[in-house]
């Protein structure tokens, strides 16, 4: 977009820049540059020490991470309004419930945080975490899924069974592996199986991120700075 070169979105997904909906373009600006924010600000919420030796850091990424999540969440859904995903109707209906989920867990995250429920405000600050990497999840699932079966069940337009499926896959098996980290102390079975899960789950992002950032994201930010390949 710095570049003047709003164009190139579409190379990741068709329809993100409209050059005639200048509402469109800002509010999806806002949901990437948010949820830019949230991915690279979440982990460091979730380091215990972190949390404890730094509480007034704590609160102030906090803060700034519900807002991120907050703008991230509104930006989807104005974008969704004002031009629609290129999947149509189902899209539309899986992103927006992701932005409304977005936005209640940021919301009870930050309220149970100010009223000094901290249980309650970890709960929600888990859940809240688990969806802001589901934008993250969504691009290493469909790459995962691509190099497996060779775009198995996926149309140019997004309206394959595959296609279907991720507009609500990329989070809320999320919502489900979050409840089980939720309530690991209320079972010895379900806390090691959701210790279990998590390190898997982490094995496998930290591969497909590499993998991926190496050979397509890294080369691809690289040539957008400077014009160039490494």
């Amino acid at each position: 977009m710095l570049r003047g070169e709003g164009e190139a979105w579409n190379g990741s997904l068709p329809g993100l820049y409209d050059a005639g909906h200048a509402l469109a373009t800002f509010a999806i600006a806002s949901h990437m540059a948010g949820g830019a924010l949230l991915l690279a600000l979440g982990p460091l919420q979730l380091v215990e020490p972190v949390r404890r030796r730094f509480p007034g850091f704590h609160r102030l990424v906090g803060k700034l991470y519900v807002a991120c999540a907050g703008l991230a969440g509104a930006g989807g859904l104005a974008f969704i309004l004002a031009e629609g995903t290129v999947g149509g109707a189902p899209m539309d209906l899986g992103f927006a419930g992701y932005g409304v989920l977005l936005l209640i867990a940021a919301g009870q995250t930050f309220r149970h945080a100010r009223a000094g429920r901290m249980d309650l405000h970890r709960a929600w600050a888990i859940r809240l975490f688990a969806l802001t990497i589901g934008s993250w999840l969504y691009r290493m699932e469909y790459g995962l899924w691509f190099a497996l079966t060779g775009r198995l069940g996926h149309t140019a337009t997004f309206d394959g069974w595959f296609d279907r499926l991720m507009v609500v896959a990329f989070y809320l098996p999320n919502l489900v592996v979050a409840e089980l980290i939720i309530r690991r102390r209320e079972s010895r079975m379900a806390a090691g199986f959701a210790s279990a899960l998590v390190l898997v789950i982490a094995a496998l992002v930290l591969l497909a991120t590499w993998t991926f950032t190496a050979h397509f994201w890294g080369p691809g930010i690289v040539r957008g700075f400077t014009g160039s390949e490494f």
